[in-house]
């Protein structure tokens, strides 16, 4: 096995270990929604940046079938908005919301960098690491929207409470 499939494993384990340890319980379906959210956009984005040949997934799964990386389309992706929602700063200055945006972007975008250019698990056609970067914070901001959304309109009068989750999105009321 190449050292590629051993980070694909990497990316499972962490991914993992990351859901269920650094999401807050409280928190937890403000993280469900937003990683099922992720996983429509980034599983249709990827799919069209790969098709028109912007990048390529040389060593993936499903091979056969996709040319995308489920990993990364379907689960890392999804795994790390789950948390960027889970603890997002609600309430605080907008200063601190743009860091956080650009502190998540930048990171991830820093990562599929070092792994493009030291693996065969990525690779840039016609493209770039801004538009990952920009991709990404477009991504994270729809992700944030609908959870706001979503939320606001499940505790909207006539509707069940959720209980702690009520106000699990909206920001003025939720930690």
């Amino acid at each position: 096995m190449s050292v590629d499939w051993y980070i694909l494993i990497g990316v499972w384990a962490a991914g993992a270990a990351m859901l269920v340890f650094f999401v807050p319980k409280e928190r937890s379906r403000v993280a469900q929604v937003a990683f099922l959210i992720k996983q429509l956009i980034t599983w249709v984005i990827g799919l069209v940046v790969v098709e028109i040949g912007l990048l390529e997934y040389p060593t993936r799964e499903f091979a056969s079938i996709n040319r995308t990386s489920f990993t990364f389309e379907f689960f890392a992706y999804p795994a790390v908005c789950a948390l960027f929602n889970a603890r997002y700063p609600t309430g605080s200055g907008w200063v601190k919301q743009l860091s956080y945006f650009s502190a998540y972007c930048s990171v991830m975008t820093v990562t599929e960098v070092l792994i493009e250019a030291n693996t065969r698990l990525i690779r840039y056609d016609e493209w770039s690491w801004y538009w990952t970067w920009i991709s990404l914070f477009l991504t994270f901001m729809g992700s944030r929207l609908f959870c706001v959304w979503f939320f606001r309109s499940y505790a909207a009068p006539g509707k069940p409470s959720g209980g702690k989750e009520k106000n699990a999105g909206n920001g003025a009321e939720d930690g």
